[in-house]
């Protein structure tokens, strides 16, 4: 069986992914970050979630990317906007370089342990514009990988990259995760850490839009359910 690397924060897509790697046959090895993001509700659905899915390992990576902020998520000087659906300009909810870094340390973890499948969970249609969920950072970061690897320059061994959901809209991930059976109330999405989710953030509307889209309710609490903002 081959092993792949699955970025996993807990989220919608990101689990999704994961049951979408078993289904292709994959020994799954879920990878998470604590990188000093606003709350660590995320980390610990991330954890529930890779148990409930069987992954065959779970690793958490501790960073500091809050050490610099430069983003919503991990400087709490800023505030978490709301929903603006202007798709011409890049929220402040993006976090610099982010998943160049996760997929460098996915890279790093999947060298040693003989995996040269990466999965992350990006999307370039149902997203928030940032500029590393886009198919040509993914090809890039791809060829950077095997150009800094023992195992693709000398050993033959060269690392893909899988982005399968990056043509894919949210609510065609839903209906896939539920055939799956992925239980969506065992995931985050909320970019605040509350008890419930906050219903008026980007990550929050894009998923209630897609809940609504796909023809389902979503299982999370919401303070506000309006999927129209």
């Amino acid at each position: 069986m081959k092993k792949a690397i699955v970025l996993h924060s807990g989220g919608l897509d990101s689990t999704t992914l994961l049951y979408h790697a078993k289904e292709l046959g994959y020994e799954v090895y879920a990878i998470s970050f604590d990188y000093g993001q606003r709350h660590d509700k995320e980390i610990e659905t991330a954890k529930n979630a890779a148990r409930i899915a069987g992954v065959k390992d779970h690793k958490l990576v501790k960073i500091n990317l809050d050490a610099w902020g430069g983003s919503a998520l991990t400087d709490k000087n800023i505030d978490v906007p709301n929903f603006t659906g202007n798709e011409n300009e890049i929220p402040v909810t993006y976090v610099p370089a982010r998943n160049m870094v996760f997929l460098s340390i996915a890279a790093s973890w999947g060298e040693a342990i003989g995996a040269q499948d990466i999965f992350i969970g990006v999307s370039e249609v149902d997203y928030s514009g940032y500029v590393d969920c886009r198919q040509s950072f993914i090809k890039a970061m791809e060829s950077a990988i095997n150009m800094g690897t023992v195992s693709a320059v000398e050993q033959n061994k060269p690392f893909t990259i899988h982005a399968p959901f990056i043509s894919m809209t949210k609510d065609q991930e839903i209906i896939l995760g539920t055939k799956l059976g992925v239980d969506y109330g065992k995931t985050w999405s909320c970019y605040n850490g509350e008890d419930e989710a906050c219903g008026t953030c980007d990550s929050c509307v894009l998923r209630l839009k897609a809940f609504e889209k796909a023809g389902m309710k979503d299982p999370l609490k919401y303070k506000i359910s309006d999927s129209s903002l």
